[in-house]
């Protein structure tokens, strides 16, 4: 397939008007993106220009849409053509100005051969009890990423670290510590690697880097940044690089040292940091696909309502956005309006319909706007 054939030209929407991205996946996908689409809508609709949102022409699968094949050499080829389309659409669309895309969940191993390709990063800012940490997942090397061979009765997977892209994730992560924390206040970085099996190659780059940017740089076992975790706590002001095989599993426990809300209530972006497509945020719910309650109208919503204020935010005009749906789902909360797996009775409709309404009168105070992206490295 070539780019063309990916998303057809702007034509009308002229250069003024923004363009937001959204793929789709399989399992509750549909519903969720349903739900973008209506919460977006609404917090764009004073835009002079109006947003215009380009959607992916394929549906991409779900680990358990995938499983139904029951075929290894089909799953393997089903999983290349979704990551061969993803990766086109973000570069399409990357080329054509876009800096955002929505996507719900799709096959995590297509996922990360995108990010692989894509170099990117995750990145997550976690505050509580007066204290913030910025989380960046290195998505773009290591296990998560690599090829998988496969033989009678065995797959072998192989992957890559590389100075060059250690060197850009860490660049990237300074600059967004210091775009968050403008104040200066950044005393070292730490990195969470299972290095000893590098043959001190990692752990020499990262020397070599620190000394370059004048910064400390402790490359920790992820198992001595969990013991120094449980031992000290978190100081204020930290900056994690993580391989994903810590980030991934740490993540959940992060949020619940901080006080934050529940993986499942919250979005997350990742930033490409590949020359094409660099700048383009990409931003997700950290919840799954959720196969078993599609259709069901019981998807917790939260998290995508809060990737649209974002969006509606930072790349389509909207200040205040922000700050408008947090009041409106601390409202929600307070009267009991959730969907089941936060202990509510209420459909993914029902709750939507009501932060809307309540969005529909918000206060005419003058917010200003809470936390504009860098997106680009």
């Amino acid at each position: 397939m070539t780019l063309p054939e990916v998303i057809a030209p702007a034509g009308e929407s002229g250069p003024e008007k923004p363009v937001i991205g959204l793929a789709v996946g399989r399992g509750t996908g549909p519903e969720v993106a349903e739900v973008f689409e209506r919460v977006l809508g609404a917090l764009t609709a004073g835009h002079p220009h109006g947003v215009v949102i380009e959607r992916s022409p394929r549906l991409y699968h779900s680990y358990f849409s995938l499983r139904a094949e029951r075929d290894v050499d089909r799953i393997r080829a089903l999983t290349a053509q979704d990551a061969d389309h993803y990766e086109r659409f973000c570069r399409t669309l990357a080329a054509r100005g876009t800096r955002a895309v929505f996507r719900t969940a799709v096959n995590a191993q297509s996922l990360y051969l995108v990010r692989q390709r894509l170099r990117s990063v995750k990145v997550d800012l976690l505050t509580g009890a007066g204290r913030s940490l910025l989380l960046i997942r290195d998505q773009a090397q290591g296990f998560y990423t690599g090829v998988n061979r496969h033989t009678p009765g065995e797959v072998t997977r192989t992957m890559t670290f590389s100075r060059e892209i250690t060197e850009a994730v860490v660049a990237y992560a300074l600059r967004r510590a210091r775009h968050e924390w403008p104040d200066g206040r950044l005393d070292r970085i730490v990195m969470a690697y299972k290095f000893h099996l590098l043959d001190g190659a990692l752990d020499a780059w990262v020397d070599e880097l620190a000394d370059r940017l004048g910064i400390r740089v402790d490359l920790f076992q992820p198992d001595t940044v969990n013991r120094n975790l449980i031992t000290h706590g978190l100081p204020d002001r930290t900056l994690i690089v993580a391989g994903n095989e810590w980030a991934d599993i740490m993540h959940v426990v992060l949020l619940d040292r901080f006080g934050s809300e529940r993986q499942e209530n919250r979005c997350a972006e990742n930033v490409c940091l590949d020359a094409g497509p660099a700048g383009l945020v990409e931003y997700q719910t950290v919840h799954g696909s959720a196969d078993d309650l599609a259709g069901k109208d019981l998807v917790n919503p939260v998290a995508t309502i809060r990737a649209a204020a974002r969006v509606a935010e930072r790349h389509a005009g909207c200040p205040g956005a922000v700050r408008a749906t947090e009041q409106a789902l601390r409202t929600l909360d307070e009267r009991g309006v959730r969907t089941p797996d936060l202990g509510g009775r209420h459909s993914t409709t029902t709750v939507v319909d009501a932060l809307l309404d309540l969005l529909d009168r918000p206060p005419a105070d003058g917010t200003p706007r809470d936390d504009a992206l860098v997106g680009g490295p």
